[in-house]
């Protein structure tokens, strides 16, 4: 790194220091805001989103190259709206203390657990929905009563000026701030002293992340991706599996970390199911290259590492198969669109095999006893959901049972995701912590113990030195009376 580059760095780490340094003592200075300050902002929030949502859709579509309007409606805009009203109308009742010790109290001993926020929040956003998973993180930190600092992605740079550009129409800088710039920007961000740090992204670029976190003893939720394994039931219905299972695969363009990567299909039905994907696929994508609702890879690293990810399968024996319409010469580089493609006979030995695909393409694998199925998916590492395809049967359930997974989604694309109470998150590979609902609340607060008494006596002043004989005494009772309790229930046995 050159002098010039060290100087800017320092002078980037300065701004965002003292930014922090604003936000931290505006929180001290004014404490723990009240239900109304805390649902104020998150309307704040809900306005930036609502009042601006034509002006992020067109900066979306120009940093994709093509994604339209529709599509970001729904998927940065219309989808949030839920999980950030739920909590909105929930946050008073979360932020209420919880009693413990009951009775305790008619003698003079109170006990609460009170949830607290941690301070200042730092959270840093991805490309593929650059708005959606900035701004829910950021209302779940508002209702746990934190100040947010938010570094948009440099991969989708206009959309990310927006957010640096309409955030301060909405929020004093001591409650909400954007930061924007690329990787040395990031960088930076990631090693601040936040009280804590929310990334959604890569599993590589998220141990880069904890590992500055870590300098600071900064608490991090990891919201990852993987490989997410799809099953097709042995009695499902092979036709709506297979038009389900690929039309979930081409949303944003596949690149989504809840995106189906691979499906096992039982031997004897695989080639009725891509014959029904295939179907699907052509059905819906009867143009591609001028199709304003056939989302782009969002730049040429990722349009050449998905090809690339191609290219290797074919050159080790795979078979690839790209459902492109007639007529049209796909992929094409001017526009970033690869058509839909469907891969079978992947080998452990090739890329496609490890690296989550995060795009148009649906790798396709066979079955003939779902334990095989188990054995696969716990072999690799934890994926942030785990599909099925097919009845709420006994071969789901222990499918379930047996497997590891962020969540489990039955019969449909995300369906994990559609209660606003429910937790989202990873596990291992695929993430650390999760949010959405009262997970959210949690992820940002600390549950901290008040105990008072007002007891005549110390209650754990028995414990100090020196021991008298009645101590001593109860001291053997409690030890026996607890031995003879665990050997009853384990039957007698010592």
């Amino acid at each position: 790194m050159t002098t010039s580059e060290l100087a800017a760095e320092q002078d980037q780490r300065i701004a965002m220091l003292a930014l922090l340094d604003h936000q931290r003592q505006a929180f001290r200075r004014e404490g723990p805001p009240s239900l109304e300050v805390r649902q104020n902002r998150i309307d704040r929030l809900l306005a930036l989103l609502l009042d601006n949502t034509d002006a992020f859709a067109e900066a979306m579509n120009a940093d994709f190259g093509t994604r339209s309007r529709s599509a970001s409606l729904f998927t940065e805009v219309i989808g949030v709206i839920p999980v950030i009203e739920h909590t909105r109308s929930h946050v008073g009742r979360w932020m209420r203390a919880t009693r413990l010790m009951r009775a305790a109290r008619l003698a003079g001993l109170r006990a609460t657990v009170e949830p607290t926020p941690l301070g200042v929040v730092g959270i840093v956003g991805p490309w593929n929905f650059p708005v959606n998973l900035v701004v829910l993180p950021a209302a779940a930190a508002f209702a746990a009563g934190n100040r947010v600092m938010i570094k948009m992605s440099e991969i989708t740079p206009r959309t990310a000026a927006l957010m640096e550009e309409f955030a301060p129409r909405y929020f004093d800088p001591t409650e909400l701030a954007v930061v924007t710039g690329g990787r040395d920007v990031a960088a930076v961000f990631t090693a601040l002293p936040f009280d804590h740090l929310f990334f959604t992204g890569s599993p590589e670029v998220g141990k880069l992340v904890q590992r500055a976190a870590a300098d600071n003893l900064v608490p991090v939720t990891l919201e990852l991706g993987g490989k997410n394994p799809v099953v097709v039931a042995r009695d499902a219905d092979i036709a709506t599996a297979a038009a389900r299972i690929a039309a979930a695969r081409m949303v944003n363009g596949g690149q989504v970390c809840v995106c189906p990567d691979y499906v096992f299909v039982p031997e004897h039905r695989v080639e009725e199911f891509v014959a029904a994907a295939r179907r699907e696929l052509t059905r819906r994508f009867g143009e591609i290259a001028a199709n304003p609702d056939y989302c782009s890879c969002v730049n040429d690293a990722n349009f050449d590492r998905v090809l690339g990810l191609l290219d290797d399968a074919a050159l080790k024996g795979a078979m690839v198969e790209s459902v492109a319409p007639d007529g049209e010469s796909l992929p094409d580089r001017a526009s970033r669109k690869i058509a839909p493609t469907i891969v079978q006979g992947v080998g452990d030995g090739m890329r496609i095999a490890h690296e989550e695909i995060f795009g148009p393409v649906l790798v396709v694998m066979t079955y003939r006893d779902p334990r095989e199925v188990v054995e696969y998916v716990n072999d690799r590492p934890a994926p942030l959901v785990a599909y099925w395809y097919g009845p709420d049967g006994t071969d789901f359930r222990d499918f379930v049972r047996r497997t590891r997974s962020g969540g489990v989604a039955r019969n449909d694309f995300a369906a994990q995701m559609i209660p606003s109470a429910a937790p989202f998150g990873g596990v291992g590979n695929s993430g650390m912590g999760a949010y959405h609902g009262k997970a959210g609340f949690d992820a940002f607060s600390h549950y901290r113990a008040v105990v008072g008494s007002d007891l005549p006596f110390s209650i754990t002043g028995t414990a100090t030195p020196p021991f008298g004989r009645p101590m001593k005494i109860y001291a053997d009772i409690q030890l026996r009376l607890a031995r003879n309790r665990v050997h009853r229930r384990l039957g007698g046995r010592s």
